[in-house]
């Protein structure tokens, strides 16, 4: 099982937030900085507009299991924060997967190999 590294207080939240670099799809939004390390880092946010904690829970579950999942066939040295939107609410693993990796591919963060 990988170690997934997290960004872990609103300083480094709000530095991935104000360089506005940002993708979107139906269900998520992708806000991306360069770290300048050998590594990606993740912060997750789900807002109570998505529904109750059960739901919002289960919907940062479902991000961070496709991110560990295809963690490997990205680049390195990005904070990356994922911000769910309300219609994530009640989707699967497959659906969260899939708008995640179109946001990759939109960022051109997979690698060439």
């Amino acid at each position: 099982m990988s170690n997934i590294i997290t960004l872990k207080n609103s300083r480094e939240f709000g530095s991935v937030y104000s360089t506005k670099n940002s993708a979107a799809n139906k269900y998520l939004i992708m806000y991306l900085r360069a770290n300048s390390l050998e590594y990606n880092r993740i912060g997750i946010s789900v807002s109570k507009k998505v529904g109750n904690s059960v739901v919002r829970h289960r919907v940062t579950r479902l991000i961070r299991e496709a991110y560990r999942l295809n963690n490997n066939c990205l680049k390195d040295g990005y904070d990356i924060v994922f911000v769910a939107r309300a219609s994530a609410k009640g989707k699967n693993y497959h659906e969260i997967e899939n708008a995640m990796m179109h946001l990759f591919q939109l960022r051109h963060l997979i690698k060439n190999s």
